[in-house]
């Protein structure tokens, strides 16, 4: 029916559900890694498990978004990118802290655990794939869902490295990069919210 906003509300429906489902998977993985992380002594595992829990903040906030105004998305979207980078530098100061005390990463703990990660994080990009050019908030979530896989990519050859090399370098520069990558996401959608909000501002008046 033309007008009635059916169209609006079955989108928000399907927005909220993708959300629900992303915000279970990174929750679950978030738990699983950082114990996993913990137990294996592995920073790249610590920094992949921060951004599994960054991103359920994402999807937690996006879901609240949903349904409500484009400057109330972009709100949330700069609140969402903005933990990211706290998250980011946080990964940062562990790498520093272990690159003074030294570590012991265990590989194959690491590869087991980045390989989990992978297929929760192919599932994700999968879910999102339809609203990867939607609204800001499920746009956050695209890039963050991007950003996991590329991560959990790094830990497995992060593990093979530490194994081949018997050194715990690999699994330093894996965290780095992977806290570079959470930063640079956070960076990013805080630069798309602030264009989101001053669009929206412009469009009220």
């Amino acid at each position: 029916m033309s007008g009635c906003g059916c169209e609006i509300e079955i989108k928000n429906r399907e927005q909220a559900r993708v959300l629900i489902l992303l915000l279970a998977i990174n929750g679950v993985m978030f738990i699983a890694e950082i114990a996993a992380g913990i137990i294996a002594d592995s920073t790249a595992l610590i920094a992949d498990s921060l951004d599994m829990l960054a991103d359920a903040t994402v999807y937690a906030i996006g879901l609240y978004a949903v349904g409500r105004s484009l400057l109330v998305k972009a709100k949330a979207a700069h609140i969402s990118g903005i933990f990211q980078v706290m998250l980011g530098l946080g990964v940062f100061f562990d790498i520093t802290r272990r690159f003074i005390t030294g570590s012991e990463p265990e590989s194959m703990m690491m590869i087991a655990m980045g390989i989990a990660a992978l297929i929760a994080n192919s599932i994700c990009l999968m879910l999102i794939y339809k609203h990867r050019q939607g609204d800001i908030h499920m746009r956050a979530s695209w890039i963050f869902s991007t950003n996991d896989v590329i991560a959990n990519l790094g830990v497995i050859c992060s593990g093979a490295l530490v194994a081949w090399l018997g050194s715990s370098w690999p699994d330093l520069i894996i965290g780095l990069v992977i806290a570079m990558l959470v930063i640079r996401g956070g960076i990013y959608i805080i630069k798309d919210a602030k264009d989101e909000k001053n669009a929206s501002q412009i469009h009220q008046k």
